[in-house]
């Protein structure tokens, strides 16, 4: 078996290893051949792309909201000093007063459902009959604020509507409620609240009965005046019943005409100078 196998002399090889490796015979052969490991070498691997920032997502419209809101929160302001001014010249067209609030054990006189009877003056009291009380007053005040609510509805936007004619109603609430205080001597808290309650109810019944009587003709707007002004039935300070002059419904139903009329060329700007003379007259 020896003498199949070859020696190749080992001076050859030694030879070899005193070479640089560089020349070394097997060493150019390992450089022509690639590489068995996969990751012998990177400097040939392609390189990825460097990070990019990624593309920014569209910026939501912040500035026009703020605008809006802002636009929102400053026509807040203005609808409050606006119907602020607007209430004023409401109240005042059937306003009344209780002299005896001032004189301490005195007694209010009352109607004969029971109410406060107070002094008053103007068209409402003196030509249409209606008794200085706080009912009176409520529902004459609820009259007018109705023919600004018409003119409100013509507003750009239903939030704009809703804005003014929160405030207006707040405006009479509080107002109310500082009357039942101070002129009726209901000290109550929860009673008054319960009282504006019932007020509120009847604002809606307002709204309703006279839009209904827009629509539907002087008749039925004359009818919702005799309910809600009137009560249905008519009494003396005394408390006797007397037939109505219906000449006097007729004139309230040409008041709010005219009063409708006269309030729809008027802009928004122009609201807050508008007010009733008295009278029944604009």
């Amino acid at each position: 078996m020896l003498q199949d196998v070859r020696f190749v002399p080992f001076e050859s090889h030694l030879e070899s290893l005193q070479k640089p490796i560089a020349q070394r015979p097997w060493f150019s052969d390992r450089l022509s051949k690639p590489s068995p490991r996969r990751y012998a070498s990177t400097s040939n691997a392609q390189k990825p792309p460097p990070l990019q920032d990624p593309t920014p997502l569209p910026k939501p419209p912040v500035a026009g909201r703020q605008r809006a809101a802002g636009l929102r929160s400053t026509e807040t302001y203005v609808a409050y000093g606006i119907t602020k001014k607007l209430f004023e010249a409401c109240s005042a067209q059937a306003d009344y007063k209780i002299p005896q609030i001032s004189e301490r054990g005195a007694e209010i006189p009352k109607t004969a459902n029971g109410e406060d009877l107070g002094v008053g003056e103007g068209w409402w009291y003196e030509e249409l009959g209606l008794l200085p009380t706080f009912s009176s007053w409520s529902q004459v005040t609820f009259l007018h604020m109705y023919l600004i609510t018409v003119r409100l509805r013509a507003l750009p936007s239903p939030e704009s509507f809703q804005t003014f004619s929160r405030h207006l109603f707040d405006h009479f609430s509080n107002n109310a409620e500082d009357r039942m205080d101070v002129m009726h001597g209901i000290t109550s808290r929860s009673i008054r609240v319960k009282y504006l309650k019932d007020l509120f109810l009847q604002w809606r019944g307002v709204l309703a009965a006279y839009d209904e009587g827009l629509v539907k003709g002087d008749a039925v707007l004359a009818a919702a005046v005799w309910r809600n002004l009137y009560k249905g039935s008519y009494t003396d300070v005394q408390g006797r019943g007397e037939d109505i002059d219906w000449s006097k419904i007729a004139q309230i139903v040409l008041y709010m005409r005219k009063v409708l009329g006269e309030l729809a060329p008027l802009e928004g700007d122009d609201y807050g100078t508008c007010g009733w003379r008295g009278e029944g007259h604009i």
